[in-house]
């Protein structure tokens, strides 16, 4: 299969496509820009439509509208502009539709910076709009796995009826490296829910988020929540990474990923037993992979471009049972190796003492 040298947003962008996404509504802002136009390019040599929104909240609206038609439609955007996304995602998420959403994450709050961070993953996890709802959340760490996660994302996100995310951020959306795009064989799938007409042969479909009976609505947040709770069962991903050993677990998703994986290698040439849990779902979270790495460690370490937001769901994955040490840049500031090597070092010399 051939290799293209790719950067990230361009990546995301060709692998919607190849998926049969059709329908892309975005609006400029750095660092996902490449993401939209390539988009602009692309959809019309495939006969799909690109449209550059008003605003983030139209294109959003128009990612429901297109849904709620059967199509795929994605939009993509950054950290101040998915905010403005949030009410129509909660939107999608009461008219039980499927719809993907690109965060590449910038350092904030407020307009910040564009450089790097993490910091909207409890947006993305635990308050991506109002309301009783939940995205699934895809952390991938290269280029290569953003193009997978959006062929999975795209399928899961139509099997539970429920918007997903891509949540990645600034480094990964603007570095190059080799992917390959797997060879997909299109096939529609069933979409009963979708507004495609029915020439008298089924009740007409009504997409709405509206309940205004408190027990009709309660009655569909149940129902929304039965999916979710099957998701969580069979959908929450992790890779190990040296953990068999170690007495110390890292836990980073995403490019933070990248740097633990480097520290880890050197710290276990200085002798210190390391490992790395990598979230690849950040919802589900990986509640019990991590439990089963960090079983015989002492303590665990979760490092974040953020002040500490995932490092509160390992804690408690663990049930606040084992020392969970947390190592955070903020702003669009990056750890570096030597950074999370050094915080190793003070954790192996307290679990030794």
């Amino acid at each position: 299969m051939q290799r293209l040298l790719m950067k990230g947003n361009e990546a995301i962008a060709e692998a919607a496509i190849r998926a049969g996404c059709r329908h892309f509504f975005g609006y400029p802002i750095t660092p996902q820009n490449e993401v939209c136009a390539y988009m602009s390019r692309r959809m019309p040599q495939v006969e799909g439509v690109f449209l550059q929104a008003e605003s983030e909240l139209a294109a959003i609206n128009m990612v429901l509208g297109a849904s709620a038609a059967g199509a795929r439609a994605m939009t993509s955007s950054s950290s101040p502009g998915v905010a403005l996304k949030t009410e129509g995602i909660s939107y999608i998420a009461g008219s039980d539709l499927p719809g993907l959403i690109v965060n590449i994450q910038r350092g904030g709050p407020g307009l910040g910076t564009i450089q790097p961070a993490q910091s909207d993953y409890n947006q993305a996890t635990k308050a991506p709009g109002h309301g009783d709802l939940r995205l699934i959340v895809f952390a991938p760490s290269t280029v290569q796995e953003m193009v997978d996660c959006v062929f999975e994302a795209f399928d899961l996100t139509e099997k539970y009826r429920m918007p997903g995310m891509l949540l990645c951020d600034g480094l990964l959306g603007q570095m190059m490296e080799p992917v390959i795009f797997p060879k997909v064989e299109a096939a529609p799938s069933e979409k009963p829910w979708a507004l495609t007409g029915h020439g008298g042969k089924r009740p007409p479909n009504i997409v709405t988020s509206l309940n205004l009976d408190a027990e009709l609505c309660q009655k569909a947040n149940l129902a929304r929540f039965e999916r979710y709770a099957e998701a969580e069962k069979t959908q929450a991903k992790a890779e190990s990474f040296m953990t068999e050993d170690a007495d110390i677990i890292v836990v980073a998703y995403g490019a933070c990923s990248r740097i633990v994986r480097s520290a880890v290698i050197t710290a276990r040439a200085k002798g210190i037993k390391v490992g790395l849990l990598r979230p690849i779902t950040v919802w589900p979270f990986p509640a019990e992979q991590i439990v089963a790495a960090s079983k015989n460690a002492g303590a665990l370490l979760a490092v974040e471009m953020s002040m500490g937001q995932m490092v509160h769901d390992v804690r408690t994955a663990l049930e606040f049972k084992k020392p969970v040490h947390f190592l955070g840049r903020t702003g669009g500031v990056v750890p570096t190796p030597n950074d999370v090597l050094e915080q190793l070092e003070s954790i192996d010399r307290g679990l030794k003492a």
